[in-house]
């Protein structure tokens, strides 16, 4: 089976963050949400995979993961410019794909326990296609599944204002050959201006070919807000951070408590405490004075002394230095935040970017 892994899209909910990159490389839990889901199609058997890329930034996507071979897969990147909606990002995989069997993941989509027992079940399966599916309490936001009374999948509609149903497509797409292709070479865009999956879908539902489902079991994310992103941080880190792993050097004096990761490079120096489930990347320095607390995440290279931080997320390169507490937050690649005392005239300081919020402990 063949990959397609979508990695365009404009990030609008996640400004500032992403006018400088793809949201799929925003890290949680240590690693670029993108990564994860490769690493569950590989892990399911799924090792030649089509890139999808968009207009935000695709060089830095191919500097990340190169051909893939560090990571077990081999990657083809396909350009597919300005997002004229999923169908359109998997009609660019058809030459790649041919009439082999694929799977189209989300780049930005994560489900807790990964994609190989549903890959398995539709290689078994007699079915021409196979979503995947979860219950949500608001499935407006989705595409929805519809069902008859004997509980059979009989359609899909994208964003409904009257959801037939609470489950919801978790961006999860399997398909027995290229017959989609042609389905979605026959779209026209839908009030949204996207050629849409769920109307390519509903075609070959129409020309009766046997679409299965399965309900995900445990969570999925679909990280498309900062909410999103910092419960994704929390999931991961409960989920797959098992055990604690010291890569780098933790100083006499510093304190490491519980299921942390501290990767190679990266310094706990004395009198900091870093208290789990945390994940320290490469390169990070926790100076004398800092507490990560847990659900915690420090990008590759950060630097925070004098501060303390919990169930947060810091990018790479951001500094944070006598920046008192800090919870519940993101903090962008490269940010910098820092004490005002002693300059005048007394205020807070701020720049903040387009879409950015900040909530001031007064």
């Amino acid at each position: 089976m063949k990959g397609v892994l979508l990695h365009g899209g404009l990030g609008t909910r996640l400004r500032p963050l992403t006018h400088t990159g793809p949201k799929q490389l925003i890290r949680v839990a240590g690693k670029p949400v993108s990564q994860w889901v490769l690493e569950d199609m590989r892990d399911a058997g799924v090792r030649d995979i089509a890139v999808i890329l968009g207009t935000l930034s695709p060089l830095r996507v191919v500097e990340y993961y190169g051909d893939g071979g560090w990571l077990g897969v081999r990657i083809t990147y396909i350009y597919q410019g300005y997002p004229y909606g999923l169908a359109h990002a998997v009609y660019l995989a058809r030459s790649f794909v041919r009439d082999e069997p694929f799977i189209v993941c989300l780049g930005d989509n994560i489900i807790a326990s990964g994609l190989k027992e549903y890959v398995k079940a539709f290689e078994e399966s007699d079915a021409d296609a196979m979503i995947l599916l979860a219950r949500v309490p608001d499935p407006r936001r989705f595409g929805v599944a519809v069902f008859d009374e004997k509980g059979r999948l009989v359609g899909l509609v994208e964003k409904p204002k009257k959801p037939p149903s609470n489950y919801a497509l978790v961006g999860v797409y399997m398909f027995r050959d290229g017959t989609v292709f042609e389905e979605i070479e026959k779209l026209r865009p839908s009030w949204r201006g996207e050629l849409e999956i769920t109307d390519a879908l509903q075609a070959l539902i129409r020309r009766g070919l046997k679409i299965s489902y399965a309900v995900v079991k445990g969570w999925w994310k679909d990280t498309g807000t900062p909410s999103d992103i910092l419960d994704a941080n929390r999931l991961l880190l409960d989920e797959r951070v098992k055990e604690q792993r010291i890569e780098g050097r933790v100083e006499e004096g510093a304190r490491v408590e519980g299921r942390v990761v501290v990767e190679e490079d990266a310094v706990v120096e004395k009198g900091a405490v870093v208290r789990g489930p945390a994940y320290i990347c490469r390169g990070a320095r926790i100076g004398e004075g800092a507490y990560i607390g847990p659900y915690t995440s420090i990008g590759v290279g950060a630097v925070l002394r004098r501060v303390e931080i919990e169930n947060s997320v810091v990018m790479d390169g951001a500094r944070l230095e006598d920046a008192g507490r800090i919870v519940d937050s993101l903090i962008g690649s490269e940010a910098v935040v820092t004490t005002a005392r002693g300059l005048l005239p007394h205020g807070h300081r701020l720049v903040i970017g387009e879409r950015g919020r900040v909530m001031l402990h007064l």
